[in-house]
């Protein structure tokens, strides 16, 4: 599903990304884990597209075509989702309107209300959120875990194939942790062939979300890969000791 060829990127003129490699195939749950300042959050990003991101040279291959240059909306509508690190509030757009028009944008028919609200309430409901949400601007006033699990509503609703989870799990507890893993295994479930890439620090939303494979990422690269033992490895040794090896 997802193959990146030898990807060199910048940005403000300093290297991020160097040659670096990973084939994903459909249906494939894939973690990647590294030190602060590696790149992880810098791959993600440039598969969805940022603006922000210079590629200096290699490629980005979605589904056997080549996007590297494709624009963020583009990429959208082939059904490659980004769940951000740091979700931002966006005063004066609710979630129902965000959603409505994300949804009408991606797909040939506009979707019917009955059905749009039918879904919303269905989604809301397993991921133990507030009703009022779906009439609230995006994020106003919520909290980190709230912000989360927002994002994994949007995953629910826009239905994509290919998902990126960048740092899902930082800033929730010990529930919103399990009830996001639930989320997420569940979708996976009802949608086998969608592909997922995890990217953590911590081993510990692995053991809710098995992967298929975890990479270690050192130097804008990826150095090592293997199972989810792998992750364990790294928590318990660290990243020097793992390198080394």
């Amino acid at each position: 599903m997802l193959k990146i060829d030898n990807l060199c990127v910048k940005v403000d003129d300093r290297d991020i990304l160097n040659n670096f490699n990973i084939l994903i195939n459909d249906g494939e749950v894939h973690a990647i884990m590294g030190p602060n300042g590696t790149g992880k959050s810098t791959v993600s990003k440039v598969i969805m597209g940022s603006p922000d991101y210079d590629i200096l040279s290699g490629s980005i291959f979605f589904n056997s075509e080549d996007i590297t240059n494709l624009e963020v909306d583009e990429r959208s509508r082939r059904g490659i989702f980004l769940s951000m690190q740091n979700p931002i509030s966006i005063e004066g757009v609710s979630n129902s309107e965000f959603l409505r028009t994300a949804l009408n944008a991606r797909n040939d028919e506009a979707i019917r209300l009955f059905d749009f609200i039918k879904t919303i309430e269905s989604n809301i409901k397993d991921l133990d959120i507030k009703n009022d949400i779906i009439h609230k601007s995006i994020n106003d006033g919520s909290s980190g875990g709230e912000r989360k699990k927002n994002e994994v509503l949007q995953m629910k609703v826009l239905k994509p194939s290919f998902v990126i989870l960048d740092e899902v799990d930082s800033g929730l507890d010990v529930d919103s942790l399990r009830i996001v893993s639930e989320n997420i295994n569940k979708y996976k479930l009802e949608n086998p062939n969608t592909s997922i890439l995890i990217i953590t620090h911590y081993p510990r939303i692995l053991e809710y979300i098995e992967p298929d494979y975890v990479h270690m990422m050192v130097g804008g690269k990826i150095v090592k890969t293997g199972d989810k033992n792998l992750a364990f490895e790294i928590e318990k040794t660290g990243y020097n000791e793992v390198v080394s090896e």
